[in-house]
């Protein structure tokens, strides 16, 4: 059978637009068209678009009627305003983590630290349930990209859970690193929270997704969350942080350690943690406990390829790892660190729903129950622990 066409086109030209460009380079299941990309920073567009030899569009409306698929690849803030566009026009949507957020009541006296978190909760559900509405009036579908649901060692669980009829009893899990690269992160009007966002929706949108499955699989239907309990800190705003200079510590009024407690509809839990506040480059893992057997899946770092490195600048053209800090003595190095953590599969896989109209394993209710799990959890946290009720999709 020939490979049908599809057309992309990028929307923003920061950090995600980049790597979603080079999975667009490595999608095979279709023919990918690069129609070009639109960004309100018309300099930063021209060069992003004159460096894939690409066209820079001079209006979002005028980019979306020339592709099938639009890559929403801007700040949490524009998440929904692409969405809503793209599906108005029957266009497919990529839309990068998370898939929405609350970002503050445009005063100048909001503050992360103040405002109710049931405000985050309500507006952000309502972004979520204008977002999934959308999509039902539109032949276009929303793809949530989280590329942990895509990543190797997910996947290969999804498969075991399939074929044994596992049940998940405990998940654990963490994403964590040393601070966000990004400057606009330190503000929760820009990002819609902390690291409880920020990075705790790739460990729990992966545990959301492996009980969808053990579900899906053994009785046809979900196991979806059902409660959370939450703490968060700001440990690097702390008076008494003593600042070594290894990691960030400019941060506003976002949280930089968080950890989730879910209990699912049937019982079994989750916990999550995430944080800025570790050294040594990313940190993600998610282990499943079940009946049956017992997974540790180690999306950063993992141990493919080993490397000792005697002098710093002997690999000064060379890529190593993610925010490890030195290219000296012994590095994890991934050969292929965006495929070890998903991003080309994700990808590939969203490409091939588009083409030939097949389902996806990251859709529009995984990230709204990413949304209203998180949101809950902030509400939590400013209870001090207290269980919230999560609204499930």
């Amino acid at each position: 059978m020939q490979k049908k066409t599809v057309r992309g086109g990028i929307v923003g030209a920061g950090f995600s637009a980049r790597f979603h460009y080079e999975g667009l380079r490595r999608v095979y299941s279709a023919n990918v068209d690069v129609k070009g990309v639109y960004a309100l920073d018309r300099d930063q567009a021209g060069q992003y678009a004159q460096e894939r030899g690409i066209d820079a569009y001079d209006s979002l409306e005028a980019l979306i009627d020339d592709v099938d698929v639009v890559h929403c690849c801007v700040l949490v803030k524009g998440h929904e305003d692409i969405a809503l566009a793209a599906l108005e026009r029957d266009k497919h949507v990529i839309v990068e983590k998370p898939l929405t957020g609350y970002l503050g009541d445009d005063t100048e006296e909001f503050h992360g630290d103040t405002f109710p978190k049931e405000d985050a909760l309500r507006h952000g559900l309502a972004s979520v349930e204008r977002m999934l509405e959308a999509e039902r009036k539109s032949k276009g579908r929303i793809f949530y990209a989280e590329n942990w649901v895509y990543a190797p060692a997910i996947q290969k669980e999804r498969e075991i859970l399939e074929k044994t009829g596992a049940q998940i009893l405990w998940m654990h899990g963490e994403e964590a690193h040393s601070g966000s690269h990004n400057p606009t992160y330190a503000y929760w009007k820009y990002s819609g929270g902390g690291v409880m966002i920020g990075k705790g929706c790739h460990p729990l949108t992966a545990a959301l997704y492996l009980k969808r499955v053990e579900g899906r699989a053994r009785d046809g239907k979900p196991i979806l969350p059902k409660a959370v309990t939450a703490r968060t800190h700001a440990i690097t705003r702390l008076d008494n942080f003593r600042d070594e200079g290894h990691i960030r510590r400019d941060y506003y009024d976002i949280d930089d350690f968080a950890m989730m407690h879910v209990v699912f509809d049937d019982n079994t839990i989750a916990s999550l943690f995430t944080s800025d506040i570790i050294l040594g480059g990313v940190h993600n893992w998610l282990e499943i406990a079940t009946n049956n057997h017992r997974t540790i899946c180690n999306i950063n770092p993992n141990d493919a390829m080993k490397v000792y490195n005697a002098e710093e600048s002997n690999f000064a053209d060379i890529y190593t790892v993610e925010k490890t800090g030195t290219k000296q003595g012994w590095t994890l190095m991934p050969p292929d660190e965006d495929w070890f953590t998903g991003y080309p599969q994700e990808i590939n896989a969203f490409y091939h729903a588009a083409a030939y109209d097949e389902p996806v394993e990251s859709d529009s209710r995984l990230g709204a129950d990413t949304i209203s799990t998180i949101y809950s959890a902030y509400v939590s946290a400013e209870r001090n622990g207290a269980e919230v009720p999560v609204k499930a999709y």
